[in-house]
């Protein structure tokens, strides 16, 4: 058994062997056969390979050849060109130094020119001088002869001779005055009536009063006592906070708040609107629907401001001065407030500027900041033009915006078309009739202001200063004063009226003079 198995190993290690050494075999002979086709390929990528650098070196050495051609051509057109450009250049600086030589010998004859003149021009001031001076010493002798003859020296000679010619002259010189006179106004009318009639048709605005008290309704009098409040101490904490006076009296279902400040008296009255609505009143609730209220009103105001200007269309401004300017809603000035007087005198100064030839965006902001500084005057010391003016300096407006608020008021000269129409507008607002009430003491003062300046003149009867002191009457001597001096009469008195007297709008001064013969028939 152990024989079988033993021959069977061998049998089989045998067969191994013998397997091995076959596979090996054909191993080899497949590695060589391998062998040969990788040469085979090799040789023929290598041959593909020359082949395909040789063209390549044809092919540069082609490319190399075109580009030396253009190189020659390109440097052959440069040389010729530069050839062209230095003749170009010789013939140009052969041509200026013939002109520099002409100019050269053209300057030097001009000066020889003038060193003759100036020569001549020395010799005739002496001349002339010497000429002078005789001429001036035979004047003395002859006014040292006529002074002799006359017994008057020549000062004296001369004011009299002036007093004469200025006398005789006079009837003369107003004849002129009035016949001018006449066809500027008749030009300056039509002129006139044309612009305020296109700005006065194309402008409708609303027209506001202001009071100085507000009405504050109440559902039921017993309100009243919680206002005034245990010792009073409700009503002390709303007009300490409020700045206002705060009337309790018999109106039934009503309290009147009262105050000169527009703005103070608005935010007093909402407050108390508030208050009665909410029904806690007390000094802790007082103080804060007060803060609410007051921011309210400060956000309202910026925001008309920017509505007002979006809406005029006149550019960026600066937010305070929007904030000025929505305040001018809660000023009055104669009863008219100031922020409908501002607006209409923006549109009416936009329109006549555009009908006159100016910039209508530039006169409508002159004319909105025109007033500006009186929404300051009640906190701040000051009038409103200088107040006005420096907050506008402040925040860089134009220069006619500047001189519109100080013409206005006459305090400067009117120095453009803009600024002129921004003072037109501004009188036409003001002195339309119902736009303001004024105080009875300032109208009766202006009035016979106005009467004691038209009497002080020489020649003048009476004076009467009528139509609510828009126009003054004068009666004039007719021996004393003639047609022609009426006229000059009338404008010395309407310039001493405007130099001495505040007012708006305009005064007409009217001088009458009427000559008449009395006989009785008997």
């Amino acid at each position: 058994m152990l024989y079988e198995i033993l021959l069977g190993g061998s049998i089989a290690t045998f067969s191994g062997l013998v397997g091995f050494f076959i596979s090996k075999k054909i191993a080899n002979a497949n590695f060589d056969i391998y062998t040969d086709k990788a040469k085979a390929k090799a040789s023929a990528i290598e041959n593909e390979a020359q082949m395909l650098l040789n063209k390549s070196n044809i092919k540069s050495q082609e490319i190399e050849l075109e580009a030396l051609k253009q190189y020659e051509s390109a440097k052959d057109r440069a040389k010729a060109n530069l050839m062209d450009r230095e003749e170009d250049v010789i013939t140009k600086e052969q041509s200026f130094k013939r002109y520099k030589q002409s100019e050269e010998k053209r300057l030097y004859e001009q000066s020889a020119i003038l060193k003759t003149k100036q020569i001549d021009l020395e010799r005739n001031e002496k001349s002339t001088e010497s000429l002078r001076k005789k001429y001036e010493a035979k004047i003395d002798e002859a006014v040292h002869a006529i002074e002799h003859s006359a017994g008057m020296t020549q000062e004296e000679a001369k004011r009299v001779l002036l007093e004469k010619i200025e006398e005789k002259s006079r009837a003369e010189i107003a004849h002129i005055v009035r016949r001018y006179e006449n066809e500027a106004k008749e030009q300056g009318k039509r002129k006139a009536n044309y612009i305020l009639a296109q700005a006065t048709s194309r402008f409708a605005g609303d027209f506001a009063s202001e009071r100085l008290t507000n009405l504050v309704h109440l559902e039921s009098d017993e309100l009243k006592g919680r206002i005034i409040g245990k010792e009073g101490r409700n009503i002390k904490t709303l007009e300490t906070l409020l700045g206002v006076d705060i009337i309790i009296d018999d109106t039934p279902n009503a309290i009147l708040v009262s105050s000169f400040n527009l703005y103070r008296r608005a935010i007093a009255t909402k407050t108390l609107q508030l208050l009665i609505e909410d029904g806690r009143i007390q000094p802790a609730r007082i103080e804060e629907i007060f803060d609410k209220v007051s921011e309210e009103f400060e956000a309202s105001i910026l925001n008309e401001g920017e509505e007002l200007i979006a809406d005029l269309h006149i550019g960026v401004m600066h937010p305070e001065l929007m904030k000025l300017i929505g305040r001018l809603r809660y000023r009055a000035s104669y009863g008219q407030n100031a922020l409908a007087h501002t607006l209409e005198v923006a549109h009416l100064a936009g329109i006549m500027a555009a009908e006159m030839g100016g910039d209508s965006i530039l006169a409508k902001r002159a004319g909105l900041l025109h007033d500006i500084g009186k929404s300051l005057t009640h906190e701040q010391d000051g009038n409103h033009v200088d107040l006005g003016a420096e907050i506008c300096n402040r925040y860089n407006e134009h220069s006619v915006v500047i001189n519109a608020i100080y013409a206005h008021h006459g305090q400067e000269e009117i120095n453009s078309i803009e600024c002129g129409a921004v003072c037109a507008a501004d009188a036409l607002s003001a002195a339309r009739p119902g736009a303001r009430r004024e105080v009875l003491e300032s109208f009766l003062k202006r009035v016979t202001e106005i009467e004691e300046i038209a009497s002080s003149h020489s020649g003048v009867k009476q004076a009467y200063a009528i139509n609510a002191g828009r126009e003054v009457r004068v009666i004039v001597n007719a021996t004393l004063i003639n047609d022609d001096e009426s006229i000059l009469l009338s404008r010395e008195i309407a310039k001493e009226i405007e130099e001495r007297v505040q007012y708006p709008g305009e005064i007409k001064v009217n001088v009458i003079r009427e000559s008449r013969a009395i006989e009785f028939a008997k």
